[in-house]
């Protein structure tokens, strides 16, 4: 059998470092798209396993594969009716990281290190949920599963070692704290929550904290808006009545998984009528955004996006600098750890296939020999034929490559078998000596 080719790991994407929220947003999947970008990666030319990760801040593809040209095709191209403004304009943000750099990456974005919010901790659950969707699809094989595995175990040392994980700050956190140092601080204020995923959910709970005035929240699947509002006293509502109530917001939080924006122009303008034009402060955590751009251009609006938290980030990264440093040390360790594992399996590969092909002998001996029992002949004989078919079986495929060596004048595997085999017992010497006086009679 031929052996396949090595290992080839490819990192792929697009985040918040390389690209404006307008790009990152055409080419995010959410639940209903995932499963169907996955079947398409991994139909690919060269493609052998593959996951994705599509969160607010960064889309990235991770395959075992040929090469990456493909996947940086696909990426660059999809949405396929966006394919011209997107082929012409992705390749510039595109970064792309081969087999020990694309571990490396793996390892910094899920310990948050690559993150908006440096070490942020839901990265990490964000990076366990694609591994879980590839595996779910079929399209996650046993290297790309090692991978993602050895990533799980650095990023739990990471912040369990190193000061990366204290006080975790998220986007939800950073967007309460803006609200909170604006005109619209929530004990003061009505807040208005679209969606119930767990951006969300976080916003809702940093909420309760401040002691928010009012909290109102909106979702598509109204059971979940109820939920949610049962956790943190807020009342819930169905999305589709939004544009009746979106005046009593003083503030809003969005972060669904829609494709299309769930709050307009004209929405928000009618609701500032109603207000009489009192501000709002409206915050789009969601990628694709859900709010349209064209909301910024009103009066008495002031609208922030995901990109737009980045200016207030500038002390949560210098507080975290020197834990990022003892992180970064953890990471260098578990990236060699892992290249001299894959090295180390990839020499053991002969050892496997040596206890695949004895197994298989074993398997096909013993049921030839239960089937000679059924048939009545004596276990003796079963027995003693089991026995001399094993050792045959198991013997003549290196006893003939020795033989072949042999006859070629080459000494290396004969010499290797030594090293294998158990020396040889010594003889014994007979006992001649003459039994002395003191020797007790035999």
């Amino acid at each position: 059998m031929q052996a396949r080719p090595p290992m080839s790991l490819f990192a792929l994407g697009i985040n918040h470092q390389t690209a404006p929220v307008a790009l990152r947003e055409r080419v995010a999947f959410g639940g209903d798209t995932l499963g169907a970008a996955l079947t398409q990666l991994r139909g690919l030319p060269g493609v052998r396993e593959v996951a994705l990760l599509s969160t607010c801040n960064r889309t990235e593809v991770y395959a075992v594969a040929d090469d990456d040209t493909a996947l940086a095709h696909w990426l660059s191209t999809h949405p396929g009716d966006d394919a011209a403004v997107a082929g012409g304009s992705l390749q510039a943000y595109l970064y792309r990281h081969r087999d020990a750099d694309a571990v490396r990456h793996l390892f910094r974005v899920a310990t948050g290190l690559d993150s908006l919010v440096l070490g942020e901790p839901q990265i990490l659950g964000q990076v366990k949920q694609a591994w879980a969707s590839a595996r779910a699809a079929g399209v996650l094989g046993g290297e790309l599963d090692r991978v993602f595995q050895h990533a799980f175990v650095t990023a739990k040392r990471a912040r369990s070692e190193t000061r990366i994980g204290n006080s975790p700050v998220s986007v939800a956190s950073l967007a309460v704290r803006l609200a909170q140092e604006s005109f619209a601080r929530p004990a003061d204020s009505a807040v208005l929550l679209v969606g119930a995923g767990e951006t969300i959910e976080l916003a809702a709970r940093h909420l309760a904290q401040a002691r928010v005035k009012r909290l109102l929240i909106a979702n598509r699947t109204y059971a979940h808006a109820q939920e949610l509002a049962a956790r943190h006293g807020g009342i819930a509502l169905p999305l589709d009545e939004l544009d009746r109530h979106l005046f009593l917001a003083d503030v809003v939080f969005s972060a669904t998984a829609s494709r299309e924006p769930v709050i307009g122009r004209e929405q928000v303008a009618a609701a500032l009528a109603a207000r009489k034009h009192r501000p709002m402060l409206l915050m789009d955590l969601a990628v694709p955004r859900d709010i349209a751009p064209e909301v910024a251009q009103l009066r008495d609006v002031f609208l922030y996006t995901v990109d737009d938290l980045e200016r207030t980030l500038d002390d949560n990264r210098r507080g975290r600098r020197e834990a990022a440093g003892d992180a970064e040390a953890i990471i260098d360790l578990q990236v060699d750890r892992f290249r001299e594992s894959n090295a180390a399996r990839g020499r053991l590969a002969p050892v496997k296939r040596l206890r695949a092909h004895g197994e298989a002998v074993r398997g096909e001996a013993l049921a030839r020999a239960r089937q000679q029992l059924a048939a009545g002949q004596s276990p003796d004989a079963v027995l003693e034929l089991l026995a001399h078919t094993l050792t045959n079986r198991l013997l003549h495929v290196p006893t003939a490559a020795l033989r072949d060596a042999a006859l070629r004048g080459d000494d290396t595997l004969a010499d290797s078998l030594d090293a294998l085999l158990p020396p040889d017992p010594a003889p014994q010497t007979p006992d001649t000596r003459t039994p002395d006086a003191a020797d007790p009679a035999p």
